[in-house]
Parts: C-alpha cells; structure tokens; sequence
C-alpha cells in the first residue's frame, strides 16, 4: 500500500467531508489555532451528516433510522462500533475533551426530522425555533472549543445562528422549492398573497420577493445584532464567528433589486476564502 492508498484518519475525513459539502464553515477553520481546528471540523462534519440525511433517502422512514443512529450514539445506547465511523468516533473526543452538552446535539439531531417531510415552515416563530436549534447551537458549540461558556456567547450565538440560517434559506429557496419542501415561512407567503403552489413554480412573482425581502430584513436584524455583540465575547472565540462576513455579503446581494431567489449564484471558494481573510486581518473578528 502507498501512502496515497493509505487510510485517512478521522480528523482528515472530517475535514474533507466540511470541505466538500459546507465550504465557508470549512475556511473560517483555517483561522483558529491546529488543536482547536480539529475540534471544530469534528462538529462540523457532524452537522454535514445530519443535514445530509434527506438528500441521501427518497423516502422518511430510511431518514428517521439514520437520524436515530445519531441520537442513539449521542445517548450511548448505540450497540455497533462507533470507531467504525469516523466522524462518530471524532465527535465523541470532541465532547469529552471540551464538555459540550450533548443536549444540544441531541435537540439538533431531532429538530432535523423536519426535514424529512414536505411540511411547509409555518410560521416565522417555528423557524426561529428551528434555527435555534440547529444553526445557533451549532454556534454555541464551536465557542465552547474556543473559551468558557458565558451568557454573552449565548446571546452571541442566538442571533449569529438565527442570521445564517435565515440567509439559507433565501439561498437555497430554489434548490428545496424542487425538492417541493418550503423552509421560507407560510405565514409570511401569506401575508404577501403568495402561497406554496407559487414558490413550486419557481418564477419570482412580486409575492415572492417581497416575502424573500421580509425575511432577508430580519436576518439583516439579527446579523447587526450579532456583529455588535461581537466586541462583549473574548478574542479567541470571535474567529469561529467568522462565517457571519460571508453572511454578510450574501445579504448585502440579496438586498439588491435584481436579486432573483430562483437563480442563485454562489460565492466561489475564492471568494469566500477572500472575504473571510478579510474579515479575519480587521478588528471585528481580529484575535
């Protein structure tokens, strides 16, 4: 066997999954110190495995066994062997060596059964919850590898999440309209006078956009918050709030009256590895 052959240990299979499938999360890595580097991508890559789920089952119930999986693993109740999966085994370091809540990650894991199925996102309140429970804990987590948990983190991390994750769903409004799946809340839909059959047909009606612009207003609410909530948290835990520069930039395009939510265009990896050492070089996110 080569040393190309070779098997790639945990940590490199962490990193290449972060890499390939959520590319911003994998370069604002590049900014923190190697120990703490590992950590992240070991959270990271769980979170990419979760997501996944859906996309790699055509029907729930194989979803609900593989998300189960993860609960089990998080519960220690699992009977297979975690080392034989990698990511399994790399996370489990990760929260004995810097105590996370498993609680976090067990609500995460549940809160993406929604996914699974194509009921349309309520209401703006259950989307809130839902980011809550994913994107803004995905954000505690990260900060617990950097410093010691505090309430100023917390709040920190609340609006860091509730921002990034509002801008994905604008993102990939189109991507999951195919899926016929509607994280873009019903409610505000409806108050436009648009509705899921609309969004379906993937054309921006005035409806859509003004429902797209409702919601991009309120992620740029709660990302004005976050960045100025940046300077109460210690130094060496603003770099894992870096993805909220790309954030950022992808807001300040949606802002625009060109903007079309069914032909998005993604940041290339340049880009974004651009904006990010930026943001990294300036006092905001400086360590």
């Amino acid at each position: 066997m080569t040393a190309t052959d070779a098997p790639k240990d945990g940590a490199a299979i962490c990193a290449d999954l972060v890499r390939t499938h959520d590319f911003v999360r994998y370069a604002s890595t590049l900014f923190v110190p190697a120990p703490e580097r590992r950590a992240l991508l070991s959270i990271w890559a769980f979170n990419v495995e979760v997501t996944r789920v859906h996309e790699l089952v055509s029907q729930p119930l194989p979803g609900e066994m593989r998300l189960q999986w993860w609960s089990d693993m998080l519960a220690g109740t699992e009977h297979g062997s975690i080392e034989g999966n990698p990511v399994a085994a790399e996370l489990l370091q990760t929260i004995r060596k810097h105590r996370l809540p498993v609680s976090a990650l067990s609500r995460l894991v549940e809160e993406h059964q929604f996914d699974l199925y194509n009921d349309p996102m309520p209401s703006l309140a259950a989307l809130e919850g839902y980011l809550e429970a994913t994107a803004s804990a995905l954000f505690l987590l990260v900060a617990r590898v950097m410093a010691r948990p505090s309430e100023a983190i917390d709040h920190l991390a609340r609006h860091a999440g509730l921002a990034q994750g509002m801008a994905q769903v604008i993102a990939t409004l189109a991507r999951d309209a195919s899926r016929q799946q509607l994280f873009l809340p019903l409610e505000i839909l409806q108050q436009h006078g648009s509705s899921t059959a609309e969004v379906f047909a993937g054309k921006p009606t005035p409806a859509i956009r003004a429902s797209v612009a409702q919601l991009a207003g309120e992620a740029q609410r709660h990302l004005a918050t976050a960045l100025d909530l940046l300077a109460d948290v210690p130094s060496e835990v603003r770099r894992v709030f870096l993805p909220l520069a790309q954030v950022r930039r992808e807001l300040t395009l949606m802002a625009r009256a060109d903007y079309d939510p069914f032909l998005p265009k993604p940041a290339s990896r340049l880009r974004v590895l651009w904006t990010l050492w930026r943001a990294a070089r300036g006092r905001q996110f400086g360590a």
